[in-house]
């Protein structure tokens, strides 16, 4: 028996939430729930958080959180709980299932079944931003081999449990070869370790244009952040209804699962709501916890459910459903139809009964790590490059040279194009003449000189090599 934690929170969730909690308790699932209250009442009554710390005691205590969608005021400095859980908890792996139902939903896309997972803690959305000059700012996209490596795995024991036969990994690194490098390279390292399941990368943008044009050629997509923030929305949405679709967020200790869709205040309180995104990522629930052979039950009397032409509102089809339903009479319908099996759509059979294996990650021995020169980033308003070499060549220190200066990535000294247009923000790379290594008080000389010279230095970034290999970009045209 697994005790979960459980929040109605607003609109048409209290309505789809009791639907689902009907199908689990018909469906033999092997549950407890404990109820706590979130969203806009909790907000309004002056938590600008949405949540009350002991109901955040109950969702550490129970380790599964079903949640119903939530309303979060407009202005008043309201966080967004969801943002909020996510962080707090850990949940560094968000899933979404992404299924075709035709004909009795309308695609364009007849035959797809893909899952997308998204790692959901880092890079640009660890949202560290400055305004660096007046006319540059930046957003530091922070890619971590921890953070590589569990959702990589997760991807991968996904695939196990679900009897899934290939893991796709999207990335830009023949741009970004540093960050998006790591995440290529960390997923071949982890694709070794699964032989039996096919494994295979593209770049985003391709794999991107792939995905809405042929997504039946895909199984499990593995990928950053930002990139399956964009394409799940995408891959969701060419299935024919954002409205049916649940998704997982996934951590060490803690997970959450919730339907994708709003809260709907029009049409709360109605017997309106199609409870199926809350069903399915109820379905991934019982999948994470172990209970899979409950999950295979739940999900083809769902799909019999669909497939025998039984739908709310929103999917209703003159000329291929066979009765509306409200949301109650819906969730009856899944209920009537637990033990049975879909034949137009493909039934669900997972590959065992066991939760999934997630080992907590374990730190790499630390590499040899050699400082071997810096860039420094300064604000000047010119626009010829060689003029700005003068200026820094005044400030290099005995035995460091500048070899290089770029302009938003791309080299403009020395050798640069007239044609290339410059901003006000230019990053001067500092190295010893020799190739070997640098010190630190050599860098703190240069920004004494360049502090006495008036060059306005607004930061720098160390450049070192790990066992040899360097950490650092080269300018664009270098």
């Amino acid at each position: 028996m697994t005790t979960i934690t459980i929040a109605k929170g607003d609109g048409i969730g209290p309505e789809i939430m009791d639907a689902t909690l009907e199908i689990l308790k018909a469906s033999g699932a092997q549950l407890e729930v404990e109820e706590i209250k979130i969203g806009e009442k909790v907000y309004l009554s002056g938590n600008t958080s949405g949540i009350a710390p002991e109901s955040w005691e109950v969702i550490r205590k129970n380790k599964v959180f079903l949640k119903a969608p939530i309303t979060t005021p407009q202005g008043g400095g309201y966080k967004s709980l969801n943002v909020t859980t996510r962080k707090f908890l850990g949940l560094y792996s968000n899933v979404r299932p992404c299924m075709s139902l035709h004909p009795f939903v309308s695609t364009k896309h007849p035959v797809m079944d893909m899952v997308i997972v998204r790692e959901n803690e880092e890079d640009l959305y660890a949202g560290i931003e400055h305004q660096q000059t007046d006319e540059v700012v930046q957003c530091l996209k922070l890619i971590s081999r921890p953070g590589c490596e569990k959702i990589i795995r997760y991807a991968f024991e996904y695939a196990k449990q679900q009897n899934r036969k290939k893991v796709t990994c999207f990335s830009k690194d023949n741009i970004m070869k540093q960050t998006d490098g790591l995440f290529h390279q960390v997923f071949n390292e982890i694709a070794a370790e699964y032989p039996s399941i096919q494994h295979e990368h593209w770049i985003v943008d391709i794999g991107a244009a792939k995905v809405a044009d042929t997504p039946e050629d895909f199984d499990v997509i593995v990928m950053p952040n930002l990139y399956g923030d964009i394409i799940s929305d995408i891959a969701a949405q060419i299935t024919g209804s954002v409205g049916l679709a649940g998704s997982a967020n996934i951590g060490e200790e803690c997970a959450m699962f919730e339907a994708i869709h709003g809260t709907a205040p029009d049409i709360g309180g109605k017997n309106i709501a199609n409870p199926s995104g809350l069903l399915q990522g109820a379905i991934m629930m019982l999948n994470h916890i172990g209970q899979t052979s409950v999950a295979e039950k739940i999900q083809n009397a769902w799909l019999k459910t669909i497939e025998d032409g039984i739908h709310t509102s929103d999917i209703y089809k003159e000329d291929v459903s066979t009765q509306k339903v409200g949301t109650k009479e819906f969730a009856q319908a899944v209920i009537e139809r637990l033990g049975q099996e879909p034949t137009q759509l493909t039934p669900v059979h997972f590959s065992n009964s066991e939760a999934l294996n997630l080992p907590k990650y374990k730190r790499k021995p630390s590499a040899k790590k050699e400082l071997v020169g810096v860039d420094v980033f300064v604000h000047w308003s010119g626009s010829n490059p060689n003029e700005l070499a003068d200026i820094i060549q005044k400030i290099e220190p005995q035995g460091i040279q500048l070899s290089m200066i770029t302009n938003r990535g791309i080299k403009v000294w020395p050798d640069g194009f007239k044609e290339t247009f410059c901003t006000d923000h230019w990053r001067c790379r500092f190295k010893p003449m020799n190739d070997s290594s640098i010190s630190k008080s050599s860098i703190i000389s240069i920004l004494e000189k360049a502090n006495n010279s008036h060059v306005d230095v607004i930061k720098t970034e160390n450049l070192y090599t790990f066992d040899g290999k360097a950490g650092y970009s080269l300018g664009q045209g270098q």
